[in-house]
């Protein structure tokens, strides 16, 4: 289970794991002991809580064994019960990885790395976690570094290249959206423009899903940095950082509760 698998990272940022789901107290104890889950598996099942949180279900049939189920995801809440952040995805087969939460919420990554120094800066790439499931969202990862009197471009200039993470399209992959920290705004006094740049060190990110129809052993993943840098005197060409990286993909846990403690389907 990733939720247990991260579970330590979790609490050493002062936070409690716990999981609520619409099954019964029987089925979440055969499934905590089975995948020696270490904390609270929540049954709501009139599913009571999950609808109150805005986040029941309403494409599942009523009677069918699904129903009742929420839209996946995790809130983020402080010591005074308010929810700082969430994530969540529209289908149920998708879902953000507690990895990529962490990365998100802290900066924590704990995947695969390349590092690499350019005569502008030094990049290093990650991918937030060591390995995937089908509709696991994940995030690649550029920390970017760069000398003084050195930057690169944002998006939304002008007449220059504006820096970004490109991943290669797959079939089995969806690639989300640039997700960017706020520039800094310079001006060029000597050809009069005010151009949005970064400078000294910046991360961006750039999420993709591996489909849940996916069928692989391992992901080979690989895309480019794309920037261009200028320092107090030179305009340099754009320039291209490739990464490649091999991810393994684990399977489902596909085995079924016994028969006896099943849910039964409401009437």
């Amino acid at each position: 289970m990733q939720l247990e698998k991260a579970r330590d990272q979790f609490v050493k940022r002062g936070l409690g794991v716990a999981a609520i789901s619409y099954d019964s107290p029987q089925i979440l104890a055969d499934f905590s002991k089975r995948m020696k889950v270490q904390f609270p598996l929540l049954s709501d099942e009139q599913s009571a809580v999950i609808r109150s949180f805005g986040i029941f279900n309403t494409t599942v049939k009523p009677g069918t064994r699904d129903f009742g189920i929420p839209h996946p995801g995790i809130f983020i809440v402080d010591s005074s019960g308010k929810v700082t952040a969430k994530y969540f995805e529209e289908r149920y087969q998708e879902r953000f990885t507690p990895e990529t939460i962490l990365s998100r919420q802290f900066g924590d990554v704990v995947g695969p790395k390349s590092e690499v120094n350019t005569p502008h800066l030094k990049v290093v790439t990650s991918v937030s976690q060591e390995s995937l499931r089908p509709g696991n969202r994940v995030s690649v990862i550029a920390d970017i570094e760069l000398p003084k009197n050195m930057h690169i471009y944002a998006p939304g200039v002008r007449g220059y290249s504006p820096v970004d993470l490109r991943i290669e399209q797959k079939p089995e992959l969806t690639i989300h959206e640039m997700s960017y920290p706020q520039p800094r705004m310079m001006n060029l006094e000597v050809i009069k423009e005010r151009v949005p740049v970064y400078e000294t060190r910046d991360r961006i990110r750039r999420d993709f899903t591996l489909l849940p129809t996916a069928r692989l052993n391992q992901l080979e993943l690989a895309g480019s940095l794309e920037y261009q840098a200028c320092d107090d005197q030179i305009c340099y060409v754009p320039a291209s950082v490739p990464f490649t990286f091999v991810i393994q993909v684990e399977p489902h846990d596909r085995q079924r509760v016994p028969e006896q403690i099943q849910k039964k389907p409401p009437g």
